[in-house]
């Protein structure tokens, strides 16, 4: 069983080795493009992206925040009602529950800074 996992493993690292390396590579035939052509404006309209950007960060959120809160519950009542070696078991999983709670809630207020930042460019 081993040697069958071990073999599985490097096949699928050829595998992904292979489809980094042979890139599809596309180009259209006889266009000469001068950079003095190449203009800089751009009138590409980013009302749609950035709402659906607002809308999947405040989703992410809400999901984030529902989420800690049931779990902040379940470490509540299970602390309460647990002796006192389950207590400091709960002691223990409660510091990953913090950073998990505050990089939900740190990583959509960055992602909303830098498009704040990003829309002054």
């Amino acid at each position: 069983m081993k040697k069958m996992t071990k073999v599985l493993a490097m096949v699928l690292l050829v595998m992904m080795m292979v489809a980094m390396v042979a890139t599809p590579v596309m180009a259209a035939a006889e266009v000469k493009v001068t950079p003095g052509e190449m203009k800089g404006d751009s009138s590409v309209d980013t009302t749609g992206i950035s709402g659906i950007g607002n809308k999947i960060i405040t989703i992410i959120t809400t999901i984030g925040i529902v989420v800690s809160v049931i779990v902040l519950v379940v470490l509540g009542i299970k602390y309460m009602m647990g002796s006192a070696e389950e207590k400091a078991e709960y002691k223990k999983t409660l510091m990953p529950y913090v950073i998990g709670a505050g990089l939900v809630f740190a990583a959509s207020s960055i992602a909303q800074i830098v498009y704040q930042f990003m829309q002054g460019v």
